[in-house]
């Protein structure tokens, strides 16, 4: 069995039946959503949507203390090893690989696109990222606009992370449409709530969504099994 963490904002952490980590868009220490500290984190792999520092976070400092693998866009990537990440795997839009622990998959998503406190030379495009492994199919929409690429997810996803903030991402109305979709089987709301600009009432989206799928709201620190 699969466990998944949330940690405030989009920031989570799945820990599969083998028990590898996989952390996805490591934002912990300037997170006044996360339950935990950079310092307190473990990771085998990390994955990062975009470099937004909401979303890119803690990733270097994580991933040169535990030794983790970081997967991202090749520009993404290429931003981390210049920061002294030893181990990288980049990646682009629609493209997949197989990795140890199951297959990851970079799927669009419509938002802007750079790296917090580079130059530009590693600006980079946003991404969702799909990962099966263990017959498990996971996504994590990152930070995206609803767009009818979403339609290309349906029937392939049974774990939906959906951003529900409003403003820089889906609202709850855009987010529920994300739903009709993917027609995921369970859908977590996130990206919300972190800050005033972003604040949502998720039993809302839970109400929008209806009975189109499970709807499970995590507090931050709460896990999920599945």
């Amino acid at each position: 069995m699969a466990t998944l963490t949330f940690h405030g904002h989009a920031a989570c952490t799945v820990r599969t039946d083998d028990g590898t980590c996989l952390v996805i868009d490591p934002f912990f220490d300037d997170n006044p959503a996360s339950d935990v500290r950079a310092g307190d984190v473990h990771a085998d792999y990390i994955l990062v949507t975009h470099g937004h520092g909401d979303h890119l976070g803690d990733c270097v400092s994580i991933a040169k203390r535990t030794g983790a693998t970081v997967i991202s866009t090749v520009e993404l990537v290429g931003f981390c090893s210049a920061k002294g990440v030893k181990r990288v795997h980049g990646m682009n839009i629609g493209g997949a690989h197989a990795f140890p622990f199951g297959r990851v998959k970079l799927t669009p998503a419509a938002h802007g696109g750079s790296v917090a406190g580079d130059d530009g030379t590693h600006t980079t495009p946003c991404a969702g990222i799909l990962i099966e492994f263990d017959g498990r199919r996971f996504y994590h929409a990152g930070d995206t606009a609803l767009i009818m690429d979403l339609q290309l997810l349906r029937g392939r996803v049974d774990v939906a992370l959906l951003p529900i903030g409003d403003n820089f991402t889906m609202g709850p109305e855009d987010a529920a449409r994300a739903v009709d979709m993917i027609e995921p089987r369970v859908v977590i709301p996130i990206h919300y709530s972190t800050w005033p600009i972003i604040q949502q009432d998720p039993e809302d989206f839970k109400r929008l969504v209806g009975d189109k799928a499970l709807v499970e709201i995590l507090a931050p620190g709460a896990s999920w099994d599945f």
